[in-house]
């Protein structure tokens, strides 16, 4: 299955997808509170896909996703989504997120997004 960076500012929805995502065959190798360091462990752990929070402190998600993008024109990310933030998600697809979901997390959902994201 796929290597996992799993980036949110909040602990409890880290290990949730963490989880959730573990459950599934998958491995996290790493995890991140806000932006600045999620470039910095993609860097460093180069993960099959990543996971990016939009509302984070220091830096966003959105930011984030760009300045991976940058450095990784490849990185395959899929944007985490509180309800009701629509117009912030068409904002993260188009800074280059492949896909998103919605908080709370659906097993199912978040599986089908990997395997669209991950062909």
């Amino acid at each position: 299955m796929a290597t996992i960076l799993v980036v949110d500012d909040a602990k409890f929805m880290r290990l949730t997808l963490g989880n959730m995502l573990s459950s599934s065959g998958h491995v996290v190798v790493g995890e991140a509170e806000n932006g600045h360091i999620a470039v910095e462990k993609y860097r460093e752990l180069h993960p099959d896909l990543v996971t990016m929070d939009i509302t984070m402190p220091d830096m966003n998600g959105i930011e984030a996703v760009k300045r991976i993008l940058i450095e990784f024109p490849q990185a395959k990310i899929i944007m985490c989504s509180a309800m009701g933030q629509q117009k912030v998600v068409v904002e993260a697809i188009e800074a280059g997120a492949k896909d998103f979901i919605v908080k709370p997390f659906d097993e199912v959902r978040v599986e089908e997004a990997i395997k669209r994201v991950l062909g």
